[in-house]
């Protein structure tokens, strides 16, 4: 090592550690241990007495008094961007109103249109930011966002410019995903084949020569799109390089995670109704089942995803806010941990990799962010808890410390 590169390691000692890193068992855990950092990436993870002494020689030190670090939290399903609220949906749903109801009444994710299509790309940045705050409060260092509030060419790509240009304004690390095939605008509600033409013929190479994204996303449902409609799409993301991911099986079961399966899906998110096909598909594909309590609860579902299936198959399970102004208005990775381990009886170890390894696994970012290992970014978060069950425990509180993000 260089003399300017051992002038450049921070090392954080004193704390113990909840790396995540695979070839640890369990959550990974190692007492007494020391994160060295040097050039905004993780060099040493693992027992203080093991650091090297060449590292060590010159180094910045940072005493952490015992406290727990996780890796930084990964929120792998938002829909931060948009404008507006719809509180109003709110009432009506405690009126009885179902989701399809209001969906099939002009509400929904329509609703959220006008006003995201009236909104400036600065406007959508200024409403936004709150929301990623709120997230970044509580330790989160990598967020995905997608669009399909626009669903015209131009409103997609303001969305997206938008999501790009908060990595500028916050210290956090963006992943967009384009969601044209998000639902069917009014001026095109009696031409569906004519709305995913210009999904798939026009917004979606405008996406792609603007490297506005970094996947693609379509919601598969009955009031939505069929799985051949989105296989449409899937097969032109794919033509663009693009990965893809699905809001799949949330009302029905129409064989969305299958679907997503086959064209190697990063991710199938929501899942309430996906039976043991589609369960075993996702398996064989590596595609990650991203759990969504934040809508199951807000929209009263009744219907839970089929978490033993997951782990019957061996499926990585993620957990992440959906926050979007409709069926989820949730900004806390730490409240949707509780959520998942008390609406959905997922372990203390589902929940904490669910929004570190497995999201990062889900964004296709593992090789980068997710655990506590060398040669990854370092983003982590430090705790004042005294254990890592308190991060699922507690409702309402925020134990965070200090939030790194790349050594900072």
């Amino acid at each position: 090592m260089t003399d300017e590169n051992t002038k450049a390691v921070r090392i954080w000692r004193n704390a113990r550690l909840a790396t995540f890193a695979p070839e640890r068992e369990g959550m990974g855990i190692v007492e007494k241990g020391a994160l060295a950092v040097a050039n905004s990436r993780i060099v040493f993870a693992g027992a203080e007495g093991d650091l090297p002494a060449e590292l060590a020689a010159g180094a910045e030190t940072i005493d952490c008094e015992g406290r727990w670090i996780t890796p930084g939290l990964i929120d792998c399903h938002t829909h931060i961007v948009h404008a507006g609220n719809r509180a109003r949906e709110f009432e009506m749903r405690l009126s009885g109103a179902t989701y399809e109801e209001i969906a099939r009444a002009g509400g929904g994710i329509v609703s959220s249109v006008a006003a995201v299509r009236a909104a400036s790309e600065d406007q959508l940045i200024a409403e936004s930011l709150p929301r990623l705050d709120a997230l970044i409060a509580e330790g989160l260092t990598t967020v995905e966002i997608k669009s399909g509030y626009g669903l015209d060419v131009e409103s997609e790509l303001k969305s997206l410019r938008a999501a790009r240009r908060l990595e500028a304004e916050r210290a956090v690390s963006v992943r967009t995903t384009f969601l044209g095939a998000h639902a069917l605008p009014p001026e095109f509600k009696a031409d569906r084949t004519g709305y995913l033409d210009l999904v798939i013929d026009k917004m979606l190479p405008a996406v792609a020569a603007e490297k506005l994204a970094d996947a693609v996303d379509g919601f598969c449902e009955g009031i939505a799109f069929s799985p051949e409609e989105i296989e449409r799409l899937f097969v032109a993301a794919e033509k663009h390089g693009l990965a893809v991911k699905l809001h799949a099986d949330q009302l029905s079961n129409l064989g969305g995670a299958a679907l997503a399966a086959k064209h190697h899906a990063l991710s199938a998110d929501h899942l309430e109704y996906t039976d043991e096909a589609g369960a075993a598909a996702m398996a064989a594909a590596g595609t990650v089942a991203v759990i969504l309590p934040g809508a199951f609860y807000f929209i009263r579902e009744t219907r839970k995803p089929p978490i033993d299936l997951f782990r019957r198959h061996g499926v990585a399970m993620a957990l992440a806010t959906d926050v979007n102004p409709g069926t989820s208005p949730l900004t806390s990775l730490l409240l949707t941990m509780n959520m998942g381990a008390t609406l959905f009886s997922m372990t203390v170890e589902e929940c904490l990799s669910g929004v570190t390894r497995e999201a990062a696994r889900a964004l296709g970012l593992l090789s980068e962010v997710g655990t506590l290992e060398a040669g990854k970014f370092a983003d982590f978060a430090i705790w004042n808890i005294e254990s890592p069950a308190e991060l699922v425990y507690r409702m309402g509180f925020n134990p965070l410390f200090k939030r790194v993000y790349r050594g900072n």
